[in-house]
């Protein structure tokens, strides 16, 4: 068999796809939920006067500009692979997969693309209200991306309104239906859910690294800390909510992922264990030295407390996805998504003891927690998809016949060729987005914001509030 440092084409294709795209995602996640930080900030700056608002702006539309560019960078390289790795796939899928990236590009990254210099240089030529306008329109063009690529992504995993063609060829049949596919909406409301989270988190670590340092009479540094917070405190706990619901839509329609998730290895006649932890021995069949909790497994699947179930005992060798990935990302995700819950409850406490910006265990933590938000979307991420395998789209069409007649010697060196180019170019890129956040926002006043808010009764320009209500 051709291979390259042991491995087939196979596996090095899906190497080298797993690598760019874990990349990729983590600047798209953070561009849609600082976009919407960015507009939030631009709406107080006009609404109330205060300029600290405009401060924090221009604080982090710098490095919404940076994360911004280094996604679509990425992103493009990324596309590249479908033709070159997944031919196969994108001839057979391309008449149902094709139109949905293509409308991705007609309307969201237009929209983000036409309104961007806007939002970055145009203060102070268009006017505050266009200017804020546009604003809004990067925010939602980041969303929009977002659906479209979910939409692309959930049929995968939840295929349906197609014919197939003669040629093998999956060929349209419902658009509706090929886009609100079953698994779309939960998703949809998980991903965006988490990709606000993950940004909050970042600022408020940011917020905590600057505490941290005695910053404390800086607003700025106050204020970015407490939205932070109050983000945490309130979507954390939604966020776990809305992924116990997509994980009960995912065992409706993929139960061996779920299966795998759970580490459900064997059947159960009488009640159905919560498996905490473990070492999933999937040639044995059993998970090793496993701390589980009886029955409990049954209501949180959406079965009672006696329930029987089929575990992946009952599924060909052949179908079962890859247990062990999936059941310690899984357990990543979990565990960082309570984590974010505790921090903030814990925010909650400190800010009813009037000790939010002098809690230094609080701020240790969520400096701490920074990056647990990209971290849990990456680990979210593996679970889904590595626990779609062996297909590409699910049930239907095996990842083993998606890939190119290609060798591996060249998806190797191209692999290779990845590795080094990324961790050189976007390491600098990371490297440089931390010095920006190392530097605290600014204290006296801007240099150019001559625009001005939109008044509003009883608010003069530069007149603000000495105390905002987000401290």
């Amino acid at each position: 068999m051709d291979t390259f440092l042991g491995l087939d084409a196979l596996m090095l294709a899906r190497i080298q796809f797993a690598f760019t795209i874990a990349f990729h995602f983590i600047f798209p996640a953070f561009s849609i939920g600082l976009a919407s930080y960015l507009a939030v900030l631009n709406g107080m700056w006009l609404k109330t006067g205060d300029r600290v608002y405009l401060r924090l702006f221009k604080y982090w539309v710098k490095i919404f500009a940076i994360s911004f560019a280094m996604g679509v960078v990425s992103g493009i390289v990324m596309s590249y692979q479908f033709g070159t790795n997944w031919s196969v796939f994108s001839d057979r899928a391309g008449p149902v997969i094709g139109p949905l990236m293509a409308y991705e590009v007609l309307t969201a990254f237009f929209l983000e693309a036409g309104f961007l210099g806007i939002m970055l240089f145009g203060r102070e030529k268009v006017g505050p209200r266009l200017h804020m306008f546009a604003t809004l329109m990067v925010a939602v063009g980041t969303a929009i991306s977002a659906t479209w690529i979910l939409s692309v992504n959930s049929w995968m995993h939840t295929p349906q309104g197609f014919v197939m063609g003669e040629n093998g060829q999956f060929l349209p049949d419902d658009w509706l239906a090929i886009i609100f596919s079953p698994s779309f909406p939960y998703r949809l409301a998980h991903t965006l859910t988490a990709a606000y989270l993950g940004t909050a988190f970042i600022v408020g670590g940011v917020g905590a690294w600057h505490l941290l340092r005695g910053r404390q009479t800086n607003r700025g540094v106050k204020i970015m800390f407490s939205m932070a917070m109050w983000m945490a405190a309130v979507v954390a706990p939604l966020q776990v909510f809305l992924g116990h619901e997509q994980g009960l839509n995912t065992y409706e329609y993929q139960p061996n992922k779920v299966l795998a998730m759970e580490g459900h290895l064997q059947s159960y006649d009488n009640g159905i264990p919560l498996i905490l932890f473990g070492i999933p021995d999937q040639e044995a069949g059993i998970v090793r030295y496993k701390v589980e909790i009886p029955k409990l497994g049954g209501p949180i699947l959406g079965k009672g407390w006696n329930a029987s179930m089929d575990g992946l005992d009952t599924v060909p060798d052949a179908d079962e996805p890859p247990v062990a990935v999936v059941f310690w990302s899984f357990r990543i995700m979990v565990g960082l998504g309570m984590l974010m819950v505790v921090v903030g409850f814990w925010s909650l406490w400190s800010r009813y003891r009037g000790n939010l910006h002098y809690d230094r265990w609080l701020h240790r933590a969520a400096l701490l927690m920074a990056p647990s938000g990209l971290v849990a979307i990456i680990a979210g991420w593996v679970t889904t998809e590595v626990g779609r395998q062996p297909y590409t789209i699910y049930g239907l069409m095996r990842t083993g016949e998606s890939v190119s007649p290609i060798a591996a010697q060249a998806v190797g060196a191209s692999l290779m060729a990845f590795v080094v180019i990324y961790f050189f170019v976007f390491g600098a890129g990371i490297m440089y987005l931390f010095k920006l956040m190392a530097k605290a926002p600014e204290i006296g006043e801007p240099e150019s914001d001559t625009s001005g808010p939109i008044r509003t009764a009883g608010i003069t320009p530069g007149a603000g509030p000495e105390v905002s209500p987000a401290e």
